[in-house]
């Protein structure tokens, strides 16, 4: 049975913008074979008006910087697996030295299942030294809202001082099998619990939503999941990066490279995709 996701605080773009976002997102379904489905954008960042309101020398959120990303970590769980080639090459595309150590089975931050993220967090700041983070908030952040604020805070904070901004980023809507359904309430609640952690450090950190990409229905052709209906293939996997790429352009001035640049490229015979029954 598939359940939808919402998570919260949410804003939808002009219809002009979203209409853009599709005909990108054509444009890769052209180019890729694999999930035959399509999709839009659109971002929610930790306090869109906070450039405004911020006191002379803060930095908000919604103020576009010139300063990164240069060097860029993806973390996230098996969905943020599949998404890493074409985050890879999009950022490569762009400049940008990129590394992933998204996990299959982990790669949370909340409860007793991300003691291994915690272990190798502060040694990949370390060797990676990035200068932005970017968090996938993944199908194991279990906890009441309390538990993953307080992780979400955590993880701000270890990433901060390694001098690196930290983007958390909502997971796509994805279906709630037998394994998941009795962590529906919290796997509900953890982006409402990231969004409100970014929302307190608007000078370091934000919240991404992703949800005008992927939709709330993960049955919804939208959603551009892979047979299992939770992972993307190489379609939805480059609608993301392509997306991601953009939320880096408003926030950072980043200039991403066009999708017809790397969206067909050797990542798209990734072995995670075969693993995924993908084409």
């Amino acid at each position: 049975m598939d359940n939808e996701i919402n998570s919260g605080g949410r804003s939808l773009l002009p219809a002009r913008r979203v209409f853009g976002y599709t005909l990108v997102a054509a444009a890769v379904a052209v180019l890729l074979t694999g999930c035959q489905n399509s999709g839009s954008g659109v971002e929610v960042s930790a306090g869109d008006s906070a450039a405004a309101e911020a006191p002379d020398g803060a930095r908000g959120s919604g103020e576009k910087r010139d300063d990164g990303p240069r060097r860029l970590l993806w973390m996230g769980d098996s969905i943020g697996e599949a998404q890493a080639p074409a985050l890879d090459a999009a950022m490569e595309a762009g400049g940008v030295t990129f590394e992933s150590v998204a996990a299959a089975g982990g790669g949370g931050v909340v409860g007793e299942i991300a003691a291994p993220t915690w272990d190798r967090l502060p040694k990949t700041l370390k060797s990676f030294a990035p200068d932005v983070v970017a968090y996938q908030v993944t199908t194991y952040d279990w906890g009441a809202p309390a538990e993953q604020r307080a992780a979400y805070e955590r993880l701000v904070k270890t990433v901060n001082e390694a001098g690196a901004d930290l983007l958390l980023v909502s997971a796509p809507p994805f279906k709630l099998d037998d394994f998941y359904q009795p962590h529906e309430k919290e796997i509900e609640s953890a982006p409402r619990s990231a969004k409100s952690v970014a929302d307190k450090h608007p000078d370091t950190a934000a919240f991404l939503d992703a949800s005008a990409l992927w939709g709330d229905d993960s049955g919804a052709e939208q959603a551009q999941r892979s047979k299992d209906g939770i992972h993307s293939c190489q379609q939805g996997s480059a609608a993301f990066a392509d997306w991601f790429g953009e939320q880096l352009e408003r926030r950072y001035g980043f200039a991403p490279a066009a999708a017809d640049a790397w969206a067909t490229g050797e990542w798209t015979g990734d072995k995670v995709y075969s693993r995924l029954g993908c084409a």
